[in-house]
């Protein structure tokens, strides 16, 4: 059979290539959706990097389209969601750019300890200005990792070689992988304190967003350096502007913005910042690997196998989708709910299956790697989905287990996710109905019946009048409308837990003012 495939951005030729020796290839960038719209239905597969949308009107004229491959890692600009109701396979290129973005990160270390940037424009203007530009060695300073995924990994070592003390943080590191590679695990608040040179690698969600701000920056040593290839926004350039000109901070180097590009930024006009246009993957070899690992997943997929870097991989088998999908929604659901309960950094995730549940079989193995996409999305730079669910989860040292049971404390069909973290430990448990009703039926110890969806407010308080009523006058004020509300308890006038469904995201100045209720123990916004 014969396969076409479209390259509708530049592709590295290496990659190209590979697919003109498997099938015919059109090179044909700079297309509008409309201009694909009309050619799509020809091509089997579609290759892009990050300049073609590949939207749901892409997807729904694509009558031919097996694989639609992202030469990177981000697979933003491609609708997933139509791409899965649609059958089509979706992988990307996530580990073909570490090293570029790690040496990135590393050139722009040293540059920013030796003033490189500032002292080639100097002598270019004619001037001999040596005093103006003294800078620090790298020899035994202290280098702080925000991140440590495969690019803070990569990092460590080379910062090893250059005689630096590593720490890192990552509320999900693998502990042993760390120790391997001479790295002391700190908290963030560990690790602020004590760096010389602060660099982040984390993905940009809620928990990130602004991680470094003048709160951070101020509990920071005096004369630190912070680095950011990695995403903007999770370094607030005001607070980190103020700070430089203050004197706190020695210097930045900025690879990546909150605005791309950062005309309006002040940030990018001190002397005292090196910036680069998000250059962190580009090197002639990282557009190379990429390309070729597309290609080649390509050509697996056309052929018939599967992609090594899947994101969006079909919930369920098809065989089984009636039974397991509700199941597969319910713990996705749990999952991400649980993860925004807890604290501190995951150890293990435990899953037990009870009453009917339990006869799942061989399917409890697609409910469980759908409970781990949902505790693993959301804090994860890398898709999490049913084929590397249980390798993401092993690659950061969370075991997982399952748990067969008959006993269901009375319902049918229960569910129960447990994540212990070094924190704490929280588990909620699930019911399944029918395949239209699932329902969260409990919360640790205590009984609710919730329906999983939306934003919500889970809060432990003490069971005594009044303290429902300072909730609602808060969430009034802040002009936030309550959808409905569940409470559970034990015994009267102990503790008590209330889940509070609202209709729009709780700003965090809310959540600070319902923290200092008196009688509230503990209350956590989700957005599920």
């Amino acid at each position: 059979m014969s396969y076409k495939v479209l390259v509708s951005d530049p592709l590295a030729e290496e990659g190209v290539d590979i697919l003109r020796g498997f099938c015919e290839v059109d090179v044909k960038t700079g297309l509008d959706e409309d201009e694909i719209i009309k050619i799509i239905g020809e091509y089997d597969g579609l290759l892009v990097r990050s300049g073609t949308q590949v939207t749901a009107k892409v997807i729904e004229a694509a009558d031919k389209l097996k694989f639609i491959g992202r030469a990177g890692a981000g697979v933003d600009n491609i609708d997933l969601d139509a791409a899965t109701k649609r059958g089509i396979i979706v992988a990307n290129a996530p580990a073909g750019n570490t090293l570029a973005a790690c040496e990135h990160t590393l050139a722009m270390m040293m540059s920013l300890s030796r003033n490189i940037p500032q002292a080639t424009a100097s002598v270019k203007k004619g001037e001999w200005k040596r005093s103006a530009f003294m800078g620090v060695e790298l020899n035994e300073k202290v280098l702080g990792i925000v991140g440590f995924g495969r690019i803070g990994q990569e990092l460590a070592k080379r910062a090893n070689a250059l005689e630096m003390k590593v720490v890192a943080y990552d509320p999900y590191i693998n502990v042993e992988r760390a120790k391997e590679l001479g790295v002391e695990v700190k908290t963030l608040e560990e690790l602020i304190p004590v760096a010389n040179f602060i660099t982040v690698h984390t993905p940009l969600i809620k928990e990130t967003r602004h991680m470094i701000n003048s709160d951070s920056i101020s509990k920071m040593k005096d004369g630190v350096r912070i680095i950011n290839c990695a995403r903007g926004g999770i370094i607030n350039e005001d607070d980190l502007y103020d700070a430089i000109v203050a004197g706190k901070v020695a210097g930045a180097a900025l690879d990546v913005y909150e605005e791309e590009p950062p005309h309006s930024s002040k940030i990018v006009t001190l002397d005292q910042v090196i910036t680069t246009p998000h250059l962190g993957a580009s090197t002639v070899e990282a557009q190379q690997n990429v390309a070729v690992s597309v290609a080649k997943q390509c050509i697996e997929v056309l052929k018939g196998g599967s992609a090594k870097f899947v994101v969006n991989a079909p919930m369920v088998p098809p065989d089984q989708q009636d039974r397991i999908e509700p199941y597969a929604r319910l713990a996705q659901k749990m999952g991400k709910l649980l993860i925004q309960l807890v604290e501190g950094r995951i150890e293990s995730v435990e899953i037990e299956y009870g009453g009917k549940a339990a006869d799942l079989g061989r399917g409890s193995k697609y409910v469980t790697r759908l409970a781990l996409k949902g505790i693993l999305d959301p804090i994860l730079q890398t898709p999490v989905n049913i084929v590397n669910a249980e390798f993401a989860a092993k690659e950061r040292g969370i075991k997982v287990s399952e748990t067969i049971t008959k006993e269901s404390e009375g319902f049918a069909n229960l569910v129960t996710i447990k994540i212990t973290t070094d924190k704490m430990a929280e588990s909620v448990s699930g019911n399944v109905s029918s395949p239209e009703k699932i329902r969260i039926v409990k919360i640790g110890e205590y009984m609710t019946d919730m329906t999983p969806g939306g934003d919500v407010i889970i809060s432990r308080h003490h069971d005594v009048p009044g303290v429902i009523g300072r909730f609602a006058t808060i969430t009034g004020q802040h002009n936030i409308n309550i959808a409905g509300m569940q409470v559970g308890r034990n015994k009267p006038g102990e503790e008590a837990i209330m889940v509070l469904n609202v209709d729009s995201a709780v700003p965090q100045e809310a959540m600070d003012e319902i923290l200092k209720i008196e009688g509230v123990f503990t209350a956590k916004y989700a957005h599920i």
